[in-house]
């Protein structure tokens, strides 16, 4: 299989490019490095810095490197951040990506797998499927929809795999990538900064109807989804599919919780205060994975915080001390 990443030098891009060495493939990665991490980028992988919006270059690439599939990994993710600059991430992630896709298929490449995210949801307290109600609360996961709903109009054009991740987590076990420590600001992050560097962890808010007013995520690590890239990668390779699929394991963790735990390995006392809700902020975000697992007749190997929590704190200590 030769699979072009776009955005391989991001987090979850670098972790299924490994993976795809691992198992004998070629790997051509697009990546202009303004979130990614150059280091997360295997030496085995072809590189290219240039933009998803860059026609021409895709276009080159294509042309030589014979592609089979492309994993469309390329985005914005900061949810906070496209509330202040909405503008910014319809341009990037929604408009540049048409452009990319146009690109693929103007060119005879029509097996993608697109990295989209369960925050195009509304906010539920039951597990959400696949079938659930879609209500984007924010520019970022407005603009992840807005892709997906151009994918559904190509579909019979195209064979497409779309991946709604819910909270994605942890580091791969060997630590050859991971999360940029210093652009990231997601949960896992900050509490791997309040342990190791001992800094006060802020509670966004905890008096939410949770069981203990701290908001609830379904995490699910990275190297379980790396594995779902791969499974529905040879999927599509095999046979004429459009389908979409949540990522999730199916059972939600509070904030607090996860403070427990990283306090437990870390064997430090993490400090916390509470502050304000963060806008637009969902309350309970848990997968219904049961299509997921049914159709890839898929068993989860890192289900368990634990990994999550050891992992990151194993990849933070690495790279803070880079």
């Amino acid at each position: 299989m030769r699979a072009l990443i776009t955005g391989g030098a991001g987090y979850i891009g670098s972790t299924v490019s490994n993976l795809l060495l691992d198992n004998g493939h070629q790997v051509y990665i697009i990546d202009n490095l303004s979130t990614g991490l150059k280091k997360n980028i295997p030496s085995k992988a072809t590189f290219y810095k240039t933009d998803i919006g860059d026609k021409k270059k895709i276009k080159e690439i294509l042309t030589k490197k014979n592609i089979d599939i492309v994993f469309h990994f390329a985005a914005f993710i900061d949810n906070a951040e496209s509330l202040r600059y909405p503008r910014k991430y319809f341009r990037n992630n929604f408009k540049k990506g048409k452009i990319f896709f146009e690109t693929c298929i103007e060119n005879k490449l029509k097996k993608f797998i697109y990295s989209s995210t369960a925050a195009v949801y509304a906010n539920s307290e039951k597990k959400i499927s696949e079938k659930g109600l879609l209500k984007p609360v924010s520019p970022y996961s407005a603009s992840k929809l807005k892709l997906e709903k151009f994918l559904n109009k190509k579909k019979n054009k195209l064979d497409c795999v779309i991946l709604r991740y819910f909270n994605v987590a942890g580091v791969e076990k060997k630590l050859r990538c991971g999360f940029n420590i210093r652009k990231g600001k997601n949960l896992i992050l900050k509490l791997c900064s309040a342990s190791v560097k001992k800094k006060t962890f802020v509670i966004n808010g905890q008096n939410y109807n949770t069981r203990d007013g701290t908001t609830i995520r379904d995490y699910i690590h990275v190297e379980d989804l790396a594995k779902i890239h791969i499974l529905t990668a040879n999927l599509l390779m095999k046979k004429k599919i459009f389908q979409t699929f949540n990522c999730g394991y199916g059972y939600g963790y509070s904030i607090k919780q996860i403070l427990e735990k990283f306090t437990f390995y870390s064997k430090n006392r993490i400090k916390f205060k509470v502050g304000k809700r963060r806008p637009k902020d969902i309350v309970i975000s848990i997968a219904n994975s049961n299509k997921l697992k049914k159709f890839l007749r898929l068993q989860f190997k890192h289900n368990n915080l634990s990994h999550v929590v050891k992992s990151s704190l194993k990849w933070y200590k690495k790279m803070s001390n880079c």
